[in-house]
């Protein structure tokens, strides 16, 4: 089991992470825009399955050697750091996607499954998500207590219901206020530039921070 001050520590960081607009996330409001709440819900519940099959992986595949070699996690962390700071730049200058999301052509509608599995597979190739497990999980979690992987798995857990409970709200949200962000492109550039900066931030504070040992 984790302790309470990791547990508490890592859910901060990840609120941190979820309300940036993120693949996900862009997917989501496109839904919600395009096909209504129960959609937007749907692909919800999709993009968590595919982050947590993320979580599986990396704690059986990083929990393991982090457990043994503090030089791998170290380089994972910077890298994972490194990266996050680019995705945040990127999503700075290209901030009027945001935009785009809500203006663009509407997807058909279509079955739930379709769009539970449509909302998986972006789930599980999120660029943010799969950096942020590789290198933020394990700074949170006690070797000296064992069972690293089991640990990384409950972090992984307490992710993903901060995700769900994130990720919803931004669709109803979408759903119910889509003429007011329409009738001023840019309050959407203002928000996507202000996820950039966040994830900016999130991967300095991720550089400089967590286990040292």
């Amino acid at each position: 089991m984790v302790s309470t001050d990791r547990l508490l520590a890592f859910a901060a960081m990840s609120s941190l992470l979820i309300v940036i607009p993120g693949p996900s996330v862009l997917f989501v409001i496109g839904r919600a825009l395009a096909q209504g709440r129960r959609a937007a819900l749907t692909t919800v519940a999709g993009n968590t399955l595919g982050g947590y099959v993320l979580v599986v992986a990396v704690a059986l595949g990083v929990g393991a050697v982090v457990e043994r070699s503090v030089l791998v996690f170290t380089t994972l962390k910077l890298l994972g750091a490194a990266y996050l700071v680019y995705l945040g730049v990127k999503a700075f200058r290209q901030r009027g996607s945001l935009r785009e999301a809500f203006a663009g052509d509407a997807p058909a509608a279509h079955g739930g499954l379709r769009t539970l599995a449509e909302g998986f597979a972006v789930g599980v190739a999120n660029p943010k998500t799969i950096v942020f497990f590789a290198a933020v999980l394990p700074q949170f979690v006690d070797r000296a207590a064992g069972h690293v992987t089991l640990q990384m798995l409950e972090l992984g857990l307490v992710f993903n219901v901060i995700a769900i409970v994130s990720d919803s709200a931004w669709g109803l949200v979408a759903a119910t206020t889509r003429g007011w962000f329409a009738g001023s492109p840019r309050r959407l550039s203002m928000v996507g530039g202000t996820g950039g900066l966040a994830m900016i931030g999130l991967g300095v504070t991720v550089a400089v921070t967590g286990r040292k040992d």
